[in-house]
């Protein structure tokens, strides 16, 4: 998957203009970045002449201190619209959570990433030492972006980022990096026709210009940072970003349990964190039953499939995952596998309710826009707002408010 030829990432749902983009993965899972930010008024807008459009960009590069290797690779920049038609492409948001982490979290990357967690052990350790984030969660990551390496995409990453740039779709989120790539290829630490994912991630964990240049960390101790070749850099740099955007040390993330047949389902929601004695006492247990450890920490619950599907408590940490990847069904995938080489079992899938088809979720959505919800678009992809209505037409027409679509729902929705 993307995910940022890279597996294409578990893709984020359609964003607005200054929304954030997640991370990309491997090439059947890719997703754009997150970090966005307004355009500065004084740059060259969006759209027309994309040659007119580049010499304003280059005006801002010059400004910016970018030399006659970053100007250069940017006047031979061109437009691609492999870019456009991949960012448009939106048939991955349609897969459940079973089919998704079902195919990511695959035999081959459990055995390579507890080869790698060998490998480089003293690495990992040293990396938790100073950043605080565990092991597992850095594998994992390694694992789904690119295969450790084997597939870091095959766009040019300085046509991608001008190509978004330059179209009117989402420029905000994408213009702030071709700087930074600029200042790259200009101290050479990237060649100007560098690779990587469709949205202008590069490397192994695929990262985008801005950190790469901002916060990247050298972990061999070459002398220089290689986020596309050498594994201590990928890690510790990794690790590093995951402290920026608020990994608590050494804290749990996911964990897998078992709810009761009642629950006061309004209550299960990833961002709804209670007392773990509030989930004790109203049934949630351990997969095998037994109580849960009070750890002293608050968690929510997630229902990926709702409440007769898998189920998760979510942590603080989790909370990172998202600023990762929006998708919550790539962000609980990463976290899962992560628990996975941290020694847990795999999770039980138990027995979902049948969900909607892509052209039943869009008449969903269409039916809870004429009650007046803000479901973002019109796309078939259950996302976080769409979410929060379904749960909100569950409570009121007395089905449990767990958050999943139902042919059930549908009907009533529809009567």
């Amino acid at each position: 998957m993307r995910l940022r030829s890279s597996l294409i990432a578990a893709l984020l749902p359609v964003l607005a203009a200054t929304s954030a983009m997640a991370q990309s993965a491997p090439a059947d899972q890719q997703s754009a970045p997150a970090a966005t930010q307004k355009l500065d008024p004084t740059a060259a807008p969006c759209g027309g002449d994309f040659d007119i459009w580049k010499q304003g960009v280059a005006e801002e590069a010059k400004a910016a201190g970018v030399g006659k290797t970053g100007l250069d690779a940017l006047e031979n920049a061109t437009f691609d619209t492999r870019v456009l038609a991949r960012d448009r492409a939106q048939g991955v948001f349609s897969q459940t959570f079973t089919q998704f982490s079902g195919r990511m979290i695959s035999a081959y990357r459990l055995k390579q990433g507890n080869t790698m967690l060998q490998k480089y052990g003293s690495v990992f350790s040293r990396a938790q030492d100073e950043f605080g984030v565990q092991p597992a969660i850095v594998t994992a990551f390694w694992a789904l972006e690119t295969d450790f390496g084997a597939v870091q995409g095959d766009f040019n990453t300085l046509n991608a980022l001008v190509t978004l740039s330059n179209d009117c779709r989402r420029p905000a989120v994408f213009r702030r990096q071709i700087v930074p790539l600029l200042k790259l290829i200009d101290r050479g630490d990237l060649p100007a026709d560098v690779q990587g994912a469709w949205a202008g991630e590069i490397g192994q964990t695929q990262m985008l210009p801005i950190d790469y240049l901002e916060d990247s960390v050298d972990g061999d101790n070459d002398g220089k940072v290689d986020l596309r070749n050498s594994a201590p850099d990928v890690i510790m740099t990794t690790a590093k970003k995951l402290e920026i955007k608020g990994w608590k040390r050494d804290q749990p993330w996911v964990q897998e349990v078992r709810v009761p047949d009642t629950l006061p389902w309004e209550q299960t929601a990833r961002t709804n964190k209670m007392p773990i004695s509030q989930w004790n006492q109203w049934g949630v247990t351990n997969p095998d039953g037994s109580p849960l450890a009070d750890n002293g920490l608050k968690a929510g619950l997630a229902l990926p499939m709702g409440r007769k599907g898998p189920a998760f408590l979510t942590y603080d940490n989790f909370d990172v995952y998202i600023e990762w990847n929006q998708s919550f069904t790539y962000a609980l995938t990463a976290a899962v596998m992560a628990t996975r080489f941290a020694g847990a079992p795999a999770y039980d899938p138990r027995n979902p309710e049948p969900g909607l088809s892509m052209e039943q979720m869009k008449e969903l959505q269409t039916r809870l826009e004429a009650r007046g919800y803000d479901v973002g678009k019109v796309d078939g992809i259950l996302g976080t707002n769409t979410r929060d209505a379904v749960r909100k037409e569950q409570a009121r027409l007395g089905i449990p408010a767990d958050g999943w679509p139902t042919p059930e729902l549908l009907e009533k929705l529809s009567a």
